[in-house]
């Protein structure tokens, strides 16, 4: 089992989650830490409990042959960048969501990792939380039958008292309401229907609550998309709401449904009037401190043990979903409906 030296890009609130979480995994250990502002090294070290070297040079961390991966937690604008420069140094790459806020960053993302040939994991964390574990368990046994439609829907007011509030008001870093937090629902899915998607349709509006008015952009957006596979699937992007989180999840197929926690199907002997009580932890936060984040990167340093991409969360894998993100927001900016292949990575 080798040992991973990985560096943070960008000293923020979700940096902390990704240190914490590195540091638990059985072969990942955090070194060093790029910030645009001075950290102090001796109070970062004495926290983490290992030896952390402090750079304001993000070419002088990359620099650095013991770095093995980078975690990137800059601004959502600064990651097509910092994706590139790392990937050209020869870093394997964990990257938290959005990949990019823009269909041209994720072709230049995307062309810079294919050319280095270095391994992704994207922050598409809810894959490995208990929620979904337990429900994709549902869907690979049968349970369900056939899906033909399917709804995950985000819901989680984002405002002063979120500390991702104070730069995911602006268009330049928080990009969209599917962007900055709902691209988990979509994620989820995608995850769920297990069929490409063929076309999104989608609508946005905003919120008259004045705290929400100081987004620059739609907070609400609700996205109808059509699958390779015939089936339809629907996804809200509500991070304008007042009340508390909730991931919620509505699966429909030949032989029966998943709501949440509940299931009904008729290979069991269940009563068709009544719910059976599936036993899950659901997503029931939006704070980073609670996202599987362990298991996720364990299985990346895992993967990389093997020689292999890693499974449900590779680049190549999350950038299916991040693409149906960037297609709804199209959608909604020119009020049509977008064909995936209109966008091409």
């Amino acid at each position: 089992m080798k040992k991973y030296n990985i560096g943070i890009i960008g000293f923020g609130w979700v940096a902390t989650a990704h240190i914490s979480a590195i540091n638990a995994t059985a072969q990942g250990q955090v070194t060093a830490i790029y910030s645009s502002r001075p950290q102090n090294a001796a109070e970062l070290s004495a926290r983490y409990g290992s030896k952390i070297v402090c750079y304001t040079d993000l070419d002088a961390m990359l620099a650095d042959p013991t770095i093995h991966a980078v975690a990137i937690c800059s601004y959502p604008h600064q990651h097509a960048d910092h994706i590139i420069a790392a990937a050209k140094a020869g870093k394997h790459l964990i990257i938290e969501k959005p990949i990019t806020l823009s269909l041209v960053d994720a072709q230049r993302a995307a062309a810079a990792v294919a050319a280095a040939g270095v391994k992704t994991c994207v922050c598409f964390e809810c894959r490995f939380s208990s929620q979904f574990l337990s429900t994709k368990a549902v869907i690979d046994a049968g349970l369900l039958g056939q899906l033909h439609y399917g709804e995950v829907d985000y819901y989680h007011g984002i405002g002063p008292w979120y500390g991702q509030f104070r730069w995911n008001t602006s268009k330049q870093s928080g990009g969209s309401s599917l962007l900055s937090a709902g691209c988990h629902a979509m994620d989820a899915l995608l995850l769920c229907m297990g069929s490409e998607v063929e076309s999104v349709t989608s609508h946005a509006t905003t919120s008259a609550n004045a705290i929400f008015q100081q987004y620059e952009y739609a907070t609400t957006s609700v996205s109808v998309l059509r699958f390779k596979n015939g089936a339809i699937g629907k996804v809200a992007s509500v991070i304008d709401c007042l009340q508390p989180y909730y991931f919620h999840t509505h699966l429909v197929g030949s032989e029966g449904s998943l709501l949440d926690n509940k299931f009904h199907s008729t290979k069991l002997a269940t009563d068709k009037h009544k719910w059976s009580e599936l036993s899950m932890k659901m997503l029931d936060s939006g704070d980073v401190s609670d996202h599987p984040y362990q298991s996720q990167f364990q299985g990346f340093f895992d993967a990389l043990d093997a020689g292999q991409s890693m499974r449900l969360t590779s680049l190549d894998i999350a950038m299916k979903s991040h693409l149906a993100a960037l297609a709804a927001d199209l959608s909604a900016r020119e009020k049509r409906t977008v064909q995936l292949s209109e966008l091409d990575v």
